[in-house]
């Protein structure tokens, strides 16, 4: 019986699962936590320290990792009842995909995974159009609004060669970004230390603090709109809303954050203006993500055009300065 086979049942029974490739290397601790899920945490670890838990009919200690091949025995334990809404199955613009990844084009609006709120995100409804595929785990994140290149792991192996290149800063992220303001430097180092922390109602937020971890975004003047300005920006660090706060911490908001942004200036947006269109999104996309293959080792570079909705709010801030067209060459130089 396959670890993506198992299932809860009404009347828990022992379950005998073996390890195949995916699973192997991974810890039993976090193994269980994974296929017991609706378990209570502390009660996966009460049967694993108590022995119940048998790897090849032997016990084993919690930081046991698994191997290929190996037997694993689950004593019975009461799932939660399944949820009555599960996640519909979807799929997204495919930028590249091989045995090992899977990179998408990721909309502005939707969630990377569910939780805060929110029911399902990209993995689980990815999970759900693909049924086949025994392994599928995000291998970075992307705030909810916004777009673009978005990199998933097939294989374990590919997730943790993956992890590697983000750990050592191999992975070279470019964003495109649109700002309100003089800006002035064609190429601006931006240092800023970020703290993370949960307001009084739950939601998560960053700010810039002395005590923070360290941040570095670079950020390239690709053109000015008139009073607007639209930048490139290089992830040196990868910290929660970098970006967003680098950005409006030194005085030049996102057009359309929610979060850091400005918000008169967000609402005046969202309606037309002579020939400026409405626009009701976060100006910031994921447009090119350059890499090494996780078991091939050659280069990669994937590159995901400038939404549509984004484009024509450009071309209406400057009539005749850009079409889609020369867009798409200019912005991915």
């Amino acid at each position: 019986m396959s670890a993506s086979a198992a299932t809860a049942t009404d009347r828990p029974e022992v379950r005998l699962i073996e390890i195949g490739p995916e699973e192997a290397g991974q810890r039993i601790d976090n193994f269980l936590l994974r296929v017991c899920k609706g378990v209570p945490k502390s009660h996966v670890y009460q049967v694993l320290r108590s022995g119940q838990v048998r790897v090849n009919k032997g016990r084993i200690a919690q930081t046991y990792r698994l191997i290929e091949g190996d037997t694993v025995r689950i004593p019975p334990m009461r799932m939660a009842e399944p949820a009555a809404r599960t996640a519909p199955a979807a799929e997204f613009p495919v930028l590249f995909e091989d045995e090992a990844m899977l990179i998408i084009n990721k909309p502005a609006g939707v969630a990377v995974h569910g939780g805060s709120g929110v029911s399902h995100g990209v993995i689980e409804q990815l999970r759900a159009a693909r049924p086949e595929l025994r392994f599928l785990e995000l291998v970075h994140r992307l705030d909810r609004e916004t777009s673009g290149v978005l990199m998933l792991a097939k294989k374990r192996s590919a997730l943790t060669a993956l992890h590697e290149q983000i750990r050592l800063g191999q992975l070279d992220k470019r964003y495109l970004t649109l700002v309100k303001g003089d800006w002035q430097h064609r190429r601006q180092h931006i240092k800023l230390p970020l703290f993370k922390y949960t307001t009084p109602e739950g939601e998560r937020r960053v700010r810039v603090q002395a005590d923070g971890q360290p941040s570095h975004t670079v950020f390239n003047l690709l053109r000015k709109y008139g009073e607007y300005v639209l930048l490139e920006a290089e992830l040196k660090t990868g910290r929660t809303h970098q970006i967003r706060v680098h950005l409006a911490s030194s005085g030049f908001p996102i057009v359309g954050d929610d979060k850091y942004g400005d918000f008169a200036l967000n609402r005046d947006l969202q309606k037309r203006d002579r020939q400026r269109l409405a626009f009701r999104r976060m100006f910031l996309h994921a447009y090119r993500l350059r890499l090494t293959h996780p078991l091939t080792g050659k280069p990669i570079d994937i590159e995901a055009t400038l939404p549509t909705q984004c484009v024509d709010f450009l071309q209406s801030l400057e009539p005749k300065a850009v079409t889609a067209t020369e867009s798409a060459i200019d912005l991915s130089r």
